[in-house]
């Protein structure tokens, strides 16, 4: 069957998304150019034959605004001859824009690039001010809650403790750790300032000394929202709860963060042609939508119909890379799917490497195939989930 091939996926490394990240002095703009930049230097590829470059950003604003993907192409000193579209899917942007990149590939047999970024250092989340976070009135008639209490919703329908939740942080940051240490994060591109002057070389998220004591002592972080606002009783109301547990905080949650990450596809053909060699090729993608006040759950649906679009199993399956959109999700995911912790996210997640919105799902990528490529296994599966019931997978096969 011809599939799309996967030529390269590269990230930038993740930086702290406050005003003390490492790549708070760099523009949007820039920090995708650079990955850019690196994905036409390494593949000694001709920009020329690229057909698209669709780039996932959640807040389109200010820096981020005005079609940054094809600011980004310009910036990069791409051929003017390529196109760029800036897309947003929430939290699975980077994927999406993967997989429609995909597509473009294969119906003009050539070249296209998916990626994304979101510097949220910069231009912080909820800065386009859109009706899902500044609508009150919107929100209220559509009930579309803040996702942490989401989140706390499903910990509650699924009887998952604050010490669970808080479980699986600490092994998120372990595996993190871990991964820096042995350098198994090979995508990473090395950022660096208008001068060439090293930036940062890798993610500096992770938190090595996190702890289960030390995680006891943070506040839940969506209570005093879900009181003020009357949450926790309309979400009683709706899925018949009692209560809800507020198990989610700030050790347990993705960490904001700054990055860009872009990847190559290619139709065989074109692969062929001009003499590149494929790390993988996409057997499947899924993109479905669940229920929009829980919002978070999807991924487990986008992997089941991905995985069936395949014509493959959860034990066809080597590694999961799933976006750690909150604890109780991946605990969630585990248990629905029974996907063992031991294939999933088994160099950590956003919990500790950051979640830079609009692009995890394409920088996902590049760590699936990092992995894959280290242990020689076959097979991987790449989900998001997003706000409003969005999901995204994709299941890919190294070459």
């Amino acid at each position: 069957m011809n599939h799309p091939l996967i030529i390269q996926a590269l990230r930038s490394p993740r930086g702290r998304g406050n005003d003390k990240g490492s790549l708070r002095s760099l523009k949007p703009v820039d920090l995708l150019a650079q990955q850019l930049s690196a994905l036409a230097q390494r593949t000694e590829l001709d920009t020329a034959q690229v057909s698209d470059a669709i780039m996932g950003c959640v807040s389109q604003t200010g820096e981020q605004g005005a079609n940054i993907a094809k600011l980004a192409l310009v910036r990069a000193r791409w051929h003017d001859s390529v196109p760029g579209l800036s897309i947003n899917r929430y939290c699975a942007s980077g994927l999406s824009a993967v997989h429609l990149a995909a597509q473009q590939a294969m119906e003009n047999d050539s070249f296209a690039v998916g990626g994304g970024v979101e510097m949220m250092s910069r231009v912080p989340m909820a800065s386009d001010q859109g009706p899902l976070t500044h609508d009150f009135e919107f929100q209220q008639q559509t009930t579309l809650v803040p996702i942490g209490i989401s989140a706390d919703t499903i910990a509650t329908q699924e009887g998952f403790s604050r010490e669970q939740c808080d479980a699986y942080a600490v092994a998120s940051q372990a595996r993190a750790v871990a991964a820096l240490a042995q350098g198994r994060f090979r995508s990473v591109v090395p950022v660096v300032d208008a001068q060439g002057a090293p930036l940062l070389a890798q993610d500096e998220t992770p938190r090595a000394q996190t702890t289960l004591l030390s995680l006891s002592g943070l506040k839940p972080a969506f209570a005093a929202m879900a009181e003020k606002y009357g949450l926790d009783r309309l979400m009683c109301q709706r899925y018949g709860l009692e209560q809800i547990d507020h198990v989610q905080h700030a050790g347990n949650s993705p960490a904001m963060a700054d990055g860009a990450s872009v990847v190559l596809l290619a139709s065989p053909a074109a692969a062929a042609r001009h003499g590149l060699k494929a790390r993988a090729r996409i057997l499947a993608t899924a993109t479905v939508s669940v229920d929009r006040t829980l919002a978070l759950t999807g991924a487990v649906q986008a992997t089941q119909k991905a995985l069936s679009q395949a014509g493959l199993s959860l034990a066809d399956i080597d590694l999961f890379e799933i976006n750690e959109s909150f604890a109780a999700l991946m605990l969630h995911y585990m248990k629905h799917l029974d996907v063992p912790h031991s294939k999933l996210n088994v160099n950590g997640g956003a919990i500790a490497l950051g979640h830079a919105m609009g692009s995890t799902g394409s920088a996902l990528v590049g760590m699936a195939l990092d992995e894959l490529e280290a242990r020689q296994a076959r097979r991987a599966v790449i989900s998001l989930c997003g706000a409003a019931g969005l999901a995204v997978a994709m299941v890919v096969e190294r070459a």
